[in-house]
């Protein structure tokens, strides 16, 4: 349903009724919510790390930050030739951000920003919004850095709203609406601080990973 006096308030409250607001384009001046019947999840003890992926986390000189480019990290994830993050979004995401709820973790390659993710904590819920690569894997490993992180700093869910194929290399799955409720409503009753640990490094990421995983 369109809604056009969305506002970062309203916004928090759809999330927690899991719901969450689209586009249907960088211009389009209406927004309306998404309620999916099958739903992606990423679970943070279940995240699949390939040998591949593992080696280029240890040998590539990409390093992590957590809130350094926000809005950075929101821009690389539009700047597609369709994109459901319309100006309006955006400035509400940004809005969310200096609340403290919407967070970014960027993937650099010396000082230039080459991939990123974000999305919004609550509870111990956090909630995927995009992400973006401008070198080869660098989207799956801010990915990966985000769930160790988020597993070390007591996340429990983790919303990928829908299932692709690049999220279900990585472990992703998907459930039905009442379970992810379920889900959700459990990790809203705890409480989860993403600030709460420093960002590990690569070779932590690689260690929690590994003996949180559930899938070889």
């Amino acid at each position: 349903m369109p809604d056009n006096n969305l506002s970062a308030a309203l916004l928090l409250r759809a999330y927690q009724m899991g719901v969450f607001p689209m586009a249907e384009s960088k211009t389009d001046p209406s927004v309306f919510w998404v309620d999916p019947e099958i739903r992606g999840i990423l679970p943070i003890d279940g995240f699949h790390l390939s040998r591949s992926l593992k080696r280029t986390l240890l040998k590539t000189p990409f390093t992590a930050s957590l809130n350094t480019d926000f809005s950075g990290v929101v821009q690389g994830c539009a700047e597609r030739d369709e994109t459901w993050i319309s100006n309006i979004i955006f400035d509400l995401y940004r809005e969310l951000h200096e609340w403290g709820y919407a967070h970014s973790l960027e993937i650099w390659d010396g000082g230039q920003l080459v991939g990123g993710v974000y999305g919004v904590a609550i509870g111990q819920a956090f909630f995927g919004e995009s992400m973006f690569s401008r070198r080869t894997d660098a989207s799956k490993i801010a990915l990966t850095w985000l769930v160790a992180h988020l597993g070390s700093c007591g996340f429990k869910l983790f919303d990928t709203q829908f299932l692709t194929e690049h999220l279900a290399s990585l472990g992703a799955l998907e459930i039905e609406r009442s379970e992810y409720h379920q889900q959700l409503q459990a990790a809203l009753g705890g409480h989860a601080d993403i600030n709460s640990r420093p960002l590990p490094n690569a070779y932590s990421v690689v260690q929690r990973i590994s003996q949180t995983s559930k899938r070889e």
